[in-house]
């Protein structure tokens, strides 16, 4: 038997990392979106917002709100004036530019997803080769595919790869991985949440969404912003009723109790958030309405 070439490897990668994505629901479509990159000041930081890929799913009760119904979902999206017969998520990175370091936040989906996020970074005036670190905020493939390209290779050959212990054990587990996690094993350093990892970025627990999902706390002269990675998906119906379970999650019932206990208290704090699923650039606040809650997207003044 023919041994597959690196090509072949990497591309089957790539069907693998789109397939884990796409279950429960085949019906789910790549939306192609253009390169694109959003800047913004936070403290002594430059920050920019890179558009990677979008997705379309049908309002059918197999992804969001699976303990609810399609109805109920309806309700909550005409209400915010979306379309209701498909759910619209935007697939972005966030690049913070410290003064002596370059570092990404996820890779979007890469070459499984046809993801424009190195074009983005280019428009950002940043090349692959000048990112120092990469922080992961789980392990699913629109946050890591875009480590490796279509031959297999680094996309971003000098940086190092970090990300919360317990999830680099999760990835490490799962059988669709046994590709990838070769290819990045020696770049990869892990931490502990709550402890700063490098001066102004501290990962905080975020569970649910996978074992060992996390946000990220970026601060700088005072000002702060968090990633809420996966917590929350859709900026209408995951806002709406945190309560609401999405077939993603690996344990719903954990990741509806993080995802209304993080939204009350970024709704106290009036904080900035990314959200990496919302529509781009996915900069805001999380405001109370209802029983729920509601995005309010904006970006900061510089200072």
């Amino acid at each position: 038997m023919n041994r597959p070439t690196l090509y072949q490897t990497a591309l089957l990668l790539a069907t693998m990392l789109l397939s884990i994505c796409l279950v429960p629901n085949a019906s789910a479509q790549f939306v192609p979106v253009p390169p694109e990159a959003t800047h913004f000041t936070l403290g002594d930081f430059k920050v920019s917002v890179l558009h990677d890929d979008a997705l379309s799913f049908p309002n059918d009760g197999k992804i969001f709100a699976t303990n609810a119904s399609p109805a109920a979902v309806d309700k909550v999206l005409k209400a915010a004036g979306a379309p209701t017969d498909t759910i619209l998520l935007s697939v972005n990175a966030l690049l913070i530019q410290m003064p002596k370091r370059t570092i990404l936040l996820d890779t979007g989906y890469g070459t499984a997803g046809k993801g424009v996020l190195r074009e983005s970074l280019a428009k950002a005036g940043v090349a692959p080769d000048t990112i120092s670190d990469i922080f992961i905020t789980h392990s699913h493939p629109d946050h890591i595919g875009g480590l490796i390209d279509a031959k297999g290779r680094l996309v971003f050959p000098k940086a190092t790869i970090r990300m919360s212990a317990q999830e680099w054990r999760y990835l490490q587990a799962q059988d669709d991985a046994r590709t990838i996690v070769p290819i990045i094993k020696a770049r990869v350093e892990t931490f502990e949440p709550a402890k700063a990892v490098l001066p102004g970025i501290t990962p905080i627990a975020l569970p649910g969404h996978t074992p060992g999902h996390v946000g990220y706390e970026i601060a700088s002269q005072g000002r702060k912003l968090l990633d809420i990675g996966d917590m929350a998906h859709s900026s209408i119906i995951s806002l709406a009723d945190p309560e609401w379970t999405l077939a993603w999650d690996s344990d719903p019932q954990q990741a509806s109790r993080t995802r209304r206990e993080e939204l009350q208290k970024l709704a106290n704090s009036h904080e900035l958030v990314f959200a990496p699923h919302f529509p781009f650039p996915g900069i805001g606040r999380i405001e109370p309405l209802g029983q729920g809650f509601r995005f309010q997207p904006g970006l900061p003044a510089d200072k």
